[in-house]
C-alpha cells in the first residue's frame, strides 16, 4: 500500500503565511489558479496539499508542547517548551511554537477552502466522485478549525480562499460556538461522503476516519454547553464506527496467553496496516517522500532519559538507534502517571505501563561493563559487586531493519540470565514506577532508580539540592516508546512509522464518555471501558481489569485516557473539555505548575506576528490578560 507522498515548495498565499507541500506531478503554481485546479490531476495535487499540516503537527516538538504538556502526565527537563509546561511567562505572543500552529492551522483552512471552492468546476469526475474528494477537504477544514478554536478560542473563521478573497487584512473573530457550527458541519459532510475504505492509499482519509473525527468534535463541544445533545450525538457517531467495524474495516487487536491486544497494537509489523489506526499522519519509509524528507518520527526524543551521559558508567548510549538521540529531552513523567494512574507494582495485569515506555536499558556500548570499587560506592552497591560483569547486548554487528538497511541498538545478544538473579545479564539500568527494596538496589548488578528517589515529599522532581545523588536520578527515567518501535527506526534521530492521530481505542472511551453524559447510561460507559482494559491484559488476567458498574464516572474515564492515550497529543484537550485545567486540579496532579492562571491559560495568546500584520489589531484583539 502506498500513502499520500510529498514534494516540498513554498508558498506565501495570504496574510496568515504558511508553508506547504505538492505531489511531484503538478505543481499548480505555474498556471493560472482556475486552470489548474479544473482537470483532477491539478485538483488531486490541492487535495494532496490539504493534509500537509498534519505533518507540521504529530510528531513534532510544536504539537507535543501545545496538546500534551501543562497537564497532569508530563513536567520539564530543561526549558524547551516551559512556557507550554509550566504556564510561566515564556507562554506569550512572541512564542516560536504558537506562530507555527497558527499558521500550519490556517495553511491548511486555506488549501481546504481552496478545495472546496474549486470542486465545482472539476472536470471528469460524476457526481459521487466530486462529493467523495472534495470531502477530504471538508474533513481537514474541520480537523484544523478544531485545533483553531481549542487553542486559540474564538478566532478568525474563514471560508473563502485566499485566491478569491485577496488578502483579508482586517480579519473579525467569530465565537467559539459559531466555529464548531462550521467543524461539526464539515465533518458531517465528510462522513457522509467518503468512502468506506480506501484500498490503495494508506493515510488517505475515509469514513474511519470522519466517524472518529466527528465523534471527537461533538464530545468536545459539550464544553460550552447543550451538553446531553452534543454527547448523544458523539455516542451515536463513536457506535457507527463500534457497530459496524468490519464495514470500515477497523479492529481492536486481541489479546492471547503471550500478548496483550495493546502490545500488539504498538507492535512494528502492524504499524504499516494497523487495524486501530482511523485516521494517521502517513510516513513513506521507502524513498522519503514527505515534508522534511527523512526528519520524521522525532518524538521520542524528546521523552528521552539521560542514555548519554548519566546512564553511560552502566553502559546505556546515545548511539543506541533503538532509543533514539538524548540530545533534545524536554519532557518526563509526572509521579501521577507513573504511580496513581499505572498501578506501580512490579508485574501488573495491565500490560500498558510496560508497553508505553523504555524502563529496562541495557548495555549498549559493544563491550562488556565490569563494575568497578567506585561505582560501588558512588551508587551504593553492595561490595561483592565488584568484579561482576553488565554484558554487552549490541557487538554482534547490525541488525537488519526496513529495506535491509543495518543500525546499531541493544538486545543483539546476551539477553539471557545465566546468573539466575531474574534478571537479563545485560541489564544497565532499571528505572521502575514501582519502589525496590533497599538490599534490592544494592544487591543486584545493576543500576535502579524508582519513585523514591525522584520525587520529594510534595511530589514535584527532586533538584540537584535534594541530596547529592539527586543530580543523577532525576536524569534517569522511563522513557516513551510508543513511537519507537525497531521495525520502522532510520537511525538514532528519525523514525518513519506512521503516526496515528485517532485509533479505535480512543472512541471507546469517547463512546463511555459520551454515554455518561448524554444520560448517565453507567452500564453501557461500563462495557466500552472494559473491552478496552480488557485488551490491556494477557489471556488469564483479564478478570483482574474489569471495573464494576460502580466504579464507573467520569473520573474514571479521564484517568483511563491518560492510561491510553499518554504521549499521543490528547490530554490538554481532555483536561480542558472535562474542566480539570484548574489550579486545584494541577496543583495536586502536577506540583511542578505553579503559574496557571484559569481566566487565563484555557487558551493561548494570539501570536504576535499575526496582529502586527493585520490593519485592525485593536479590534481584533489580544486574547485575555496576555
Amino acid at each position: 500500500m502506498k500513502n499520500i507522498c510529498y514534494k516540498f515548495s513554498l508558498y506565501v498565499l495570504f496574510v496568515f503565511g504558511f508553508s506547504s507541500c505538492s505531489l511531484e506531478e503538478w505543481n499548480p503554481s505555474t498556471v493560472d489558479v482556475e486552470t489548474a485546479y479544473k482537470y483532477k490531476d491539478g485538483y488531486e495535487s490541492l487535495i494532496n496539499y490539504c493534509y500537509d499540516g498534519l505533518y507540521y503537527f504529530y510528531g513534532k516538538v510544536d504539537g507535543i508542547g501545545a496538546m500534551e504538556m501543562g497537564t497532569d502526565l508530563w513536567t520539564n527537563v530543561a526549558n524547551s517548551e516551559n512556557g507550554f509546561i509550566l504556564y510561566n511567562s515564556n507562554m506569550n505572543a512572541e512564542l516560536g511554537t504558537l506562530r507555527t500552529i497558527w499558521q500550519g492551522m490556517y495553511a491548511t483552512v486555506n488549501y481546504c477552502n481552496t478545495a472546496i471552492h474549486y470542486a465545482p468546476l472539476v472536470e471528469e469526475y460524476t457526481d459521487a466522485e466530486r462529493n467523495a474528494k472534495v470531502a477530504e477537504a471538508y474533513f481537514l477544514r474541520g480537523w484544523a478549525n478544531w485545533h483553531l478554536v481549542e487553542q486559540f478560542g474564538g478566532v478568525a473563521l474563514t471560508t473563502i480562499p485566499s485566491t478569491v478573497s485577496g488578502p483579508q487584512n482586517s480579519p473579525t473573530r467569530s465565537s467559539e460556538e459559531e466555529f464548531y457550527e462550521l467543524i461539526i458541519s464539515d465533518l458531517q459532510f465528510a462522513a457522509a461522503n467518503l468512502p468506506d475504505k480506501t484500498a490503495a492509499e494508506r493515510g488517505r482519509l475515509s469514513k474511519k476516519a470522519a466517524y472518529a473525527m466527528l465523534a471527537k468534535a461533538l464530545l468536545q463541544r459539550t464544553r460550552l454547553g447543550d451538553k446531553e445533545e452534543y454527547a448523544r450525538q458523539a455516542l451515536e457517531a463513536a457506535e457507527e464506527l463500534i457497530n459496524n467495524a468490519g464495514k470500515y474495516g477497523v479492529a481492536l487487536y486481541q489479546s492471547d496467553a503471550q500478548r496483550s491486544g495493546f502490545a500488539k497494537l504498538w507492535d512494528g509489523t502492524n504499524n504499516k496496516n494497523n487495524t486501530e489506526f482511523l485516521f494517521l499522519e502517513a510516513i513513506d519509509h521507502i524513498d522519503g517522500r514527505n515534508p522534511e524528507g527523512w526528519n520524521r518520527g522525532r518524538t521520542r526524543q524528546y521523552y528521552l532519559m539521560d542514555a548519554r551521559t548519566t546512564g553511560a558508567p552502566w553502559g546505556t548510549q546515545e548511539n543506541d538507534a533503538w532509543l533514539g538521540r538524548a540530545n533534545s529531552r524536554s519532557f518526563k513523567p509526572t509521579k501521577y502517571l507513573l504511580t496513581e494512574l499505572f498501578e506501580p507494582v512490579a508485574n501488573p495485569a495491565d500490560s500498558r505501563f510496560n508497553e508505553t515506555f523504555f524502563y529496562e536499558f541495557y548495555n549498549a556500548t559493544w563491550g562488556d561493563i565490569t563494575i568497578s570499587q567506585n561505582m560501588v560506592t558512588q551508587y551504593g552497591k553492595n561490595p561483592n559487586l565488584i568484579g561482576r560483569v553488565i554484558k554487552n547486548t549490541a557487538a554482534t554487528g547490525s541488525s537488519l531493519v526496513q529495506g535491509n538497511r543495518a543500525i546499531n541498538h541493544y538486545g543483539l545478544v546476551n539477553m539471557v540470565d545465566n546468573d539466575a538473579d531474574g534478571w537479563l545479564d545485560g541489564l544497565s539500568l532499571l528505572t521502575s514506577n514501582w519502589v525496590m527494596s533497599a538490599s534490592e538496589k544494592a544487591n543486584l548488578p545493576f543500576w535502579i532508580v524508582d519513585p523514591s528517589d525522584w520525587f520529594d515529599a510534595e511530589g514535584k522532581w527532586v533538584t540537584a539540592e535534594s541530596n547529592s545523588m539527586a543530580i543523577y536520578h532525576r536524569e534517569v527515567y522511563p522513557s516513551l516508546k510508543k513511537f519507537s518501535s525497531l521495525e520502522w527506526v532510520y537511525d538514532r534521530q528519525y523514525w518513519m512509522g506512521d503516526v496515528p492521530i485517532i485509533r479505535l481505542g480512543e472512541v471507546y472511551l469517547i463512546a463511555a464518555e459520551a454515554a455518561l453524559l448524554a444520560n448517565n447510561d453507567v452500564n453501557k460507559a461500563q462495557t466500552y471501558i472494559n473491552e478496552i482494559r480488557k485488551r490491556a491484559a494477557v489471556q488469564g488476567r483479564q478478570d483482574e481489569m474489569v471495573v464494576g458498574v460502580g466504579d464507573v464516572s467520569l473520573d474514571l474515564i479521564l484517568a483511563e485516557r491518560g492510561r491510553e492515550l499518554a504521549g499521543e497529543q490528547t490530554r490538554w484537550y481532555d483536561l480542558k473539555r472535562m474542566g480539570k485545567l484548574t489550579t486545584a486540579y494541577l496543583r495536586q496532579t502536577n506540583p511542578e505548575i505553579q503559574f496557571f492562571d484559569p481566566v487565563k491559560h484555557v487558551v493561548r495568546p494570539i501570536p504576535q506576528s499575526f496582529l502586527d500584520a493585520i490593519a485592525n489589531p485593536a479590534e481584533f484583539g489580544q486574547n485575555t490578560t496576555y
